[in-house]
């Protein structure tokens, strides 16, 4: 990862300042190499204890002994950038993206551990940028949580035996410091290719991938194209968790640098390579938002109204954007409720679970479905009874509705006796009047 920053324009120099900030005795040599007919950057990190491996190729599913860290080998895209404030759970503010391949290094065979306690306080202790230390410590700290979990200790007695050494401290924080320096607002990446084989780790011979790799990449999207090699590694995963990356397709962007980084070898049938495209957030121009919603359905004919009002509150708390309950007439002329739920595709299981341990169904029905919806804002109306928050919808930058919040106009209304819809009459009239004195 350390070569595609550099080679998407991350200054060389903000690597070595930042070993020498750690404190550590160690450096790192830079040279250009060819990947699969790619001209790749390919950095290397040296310290005391050698020069960092990082060919980890496994064959004919046998172990292989692996030295201090993984290359960064191909297949695991991640993009950054900013959505614009048409989404209301992303900023408002476009600002520059990113789209990068990240398989991380990560030491294998260190015989003095570290604890998380220890690399905290060497992290905390230099002086170095405040985003690019918290994305350190954050990926360390993921790390030792998912080591605990694994070995069923505290993770204050975690010690880390691959990612305790020099190398991969350096390598972890050095990928920090670049990350932070790109000043991107949103990190997308691709799903994963993980890889096959089997990899000796310090506990052992484990399939690929390693244990604390799945459990930092619960929740996700993975395949193997069946190359024998761990391609995605403990400390890669850590980080693409510790920037809070999302899996998605490659957004719309203007490319403005890319840069390639390369692993320690040119495996056969794959650019062992690692991507990085930065670029400016690009806002589609159409009439409205296309969004792929699931559609979660079941019938029900025997569940009491108590429980469809409870579970339709158990659902939204779930992270449903919508739960709808439709009269309906089942077999045997008998009535029942059509239970209908909206999720975003990755919430589906999980509400698919609810619906199965909560209600009487013995199945549910899920679909995927467009949907077109109006660019969304939130302002803040001023009445003389206090404030109201005020949703408001756009086609093409014109305002189309506006909408005060229920709760607030019912506070008011119960606070000071006033008919709910003399309240809400009134909040859209102040900021129709505001809206007006401001095109004005």
């Amino acid at each position: 990862m350390l070569g595609a920053l550099l080679h998407a324009g991350v200054d060389l120099d903000l690597f070595r300042q930042t070993i020498a900030a750690l404190g550590v005795d160690a450096q790192i040599k830079v040279e250009t190499v060819n990947r699969s007919g790619i001209s790749s950057t390919r950095v290397r990190v040296l310290t005391a204890e050698g020069e960092q491996d990082d060919a980890h190729v496994v064959l004919d599913e046998h172990s292989h002994s692996h030295g201090h860290s993984h290359s960064e080998d191909a297949h695991a895209h991640s993009h950054s950038h900013s959505h614009s404030n048409d989404h209301s759970h992303h900023g408002t503010k476009t600002e520059k993206g990113e789209k990068q391949h990240t398989h991380h290094d990560h030491q294998h065979a260190h015989e003095h551990g570290r604890s998380l306690k220890e690399i905290h306080e060497l992290i905390s202790r230099a002086p170095i940028d405040s985003a690019a230390r918290a994305i350190a410590l954050r990926a360390f700290r993921l790390l030792g949580e998912a080591e605990a979990k694994i070995h069923n200790i505290p993770v204050e007695q975690i010690h880390f035996h691959e990612v305790g050494a020099v190398d991969t401290i350096v390598d972890i924080v050095c990928a920090a410091a670049g990350c932070a320096s790109l000043g991107v607002s949103r990190w997308v990446c691709s799903p994963l290719n993980i890889g096959g084989g089997t990899v000796k780790c310090a506990h052992g011979i484990f399939p690929v991938p390693a244990p604390a790799t799945t459990e930092l990449l619960k929740g996700a999207p993975v395949y193997s194209s069946g190359v024998q090699a761990e391609l995605v590694t403990p400390t890669g995963a850590a980080i693409l968790r510790a920037l809070g990356v999302e899996f998605a397709v490659m957004p719309a962007m203007t490319i403005e640098h890319t840069g390639y980084g390369a692993g320690a070898r040119d495996l056969t049938g794959l650019a062992n390579v690692v991507r990085i495209t930065v670029g400016e957030a690009v806002q589609k121009e159409q009439s409205a938002d296309r969004e792929v919603v699931t559609v979660i359905e079941t019938a029900v004919d025997d569940l009491t109204p108590q429980l469809v009002g409870y579970v339709m509150e158990q659902a939204l708390a779930a992270g449903a954007l919508d739960v709808m309950v439709t009269p309906v007439l089942m077999k045997k002329n008998r009535p029942g409720h059509l239970l209908t739920v909206l999720c975003e595709r990755e919430k589906a299981n999980g509400l698919c679970n609810l619906l199965l341990r909560e209600t009487t169904t013995l199945g549910v029905r899920l679909r995927e479905e467009r949907r077109q919806c109006l660019q969304r804002k939130f302002a803040t109306v001023s009445t003389s009874w206090g404030e109201v928050r005020m949703k408001l919808a756009y086609l093409n930058g014109e305002l189309t509705n506006c909408s005060p919040e229920f709760e607030d106009c019912r506070r008011i209304a119960e606070r000071h006796k006033i008919p709910l819809k003399i309240v809400m009459q009134e909040v859209v009239r102040l900021y129709r009047e505001e809206h007006a004195a401001a095109a004005d």
